[in-house]
């Protein structure tokens, strides 16, 4: 949750080129912390994006 602005989470799962562009928005605008407390709202309701990490394999 505290890492989020930077896309820390999407490293985790493997979506690398997601977790770069949501850096480099954070690093430029500051929007980036917008976008990750969005998607920590989206972790937390459970979507289904983020019930599996990049390969496919579902999350625990």
């Amino acid at each position: 949750m505290f890492l989020g602005g930077f896309g820390v989470h999407r490293f985790y799962l493997g979506n690398n080129s997601v977790g770069i562009a949501q850096l480099v928005l954070t690093c430029f605008t500051g929007m980036g912390a917008v976008w990750g407390f969005v998607e920590g709202l989206m972790i937390l309701c459970n979507a289904r994006s983020f019930r599996t990490d990049a390969h496919g394999i579902p999350l625990k």
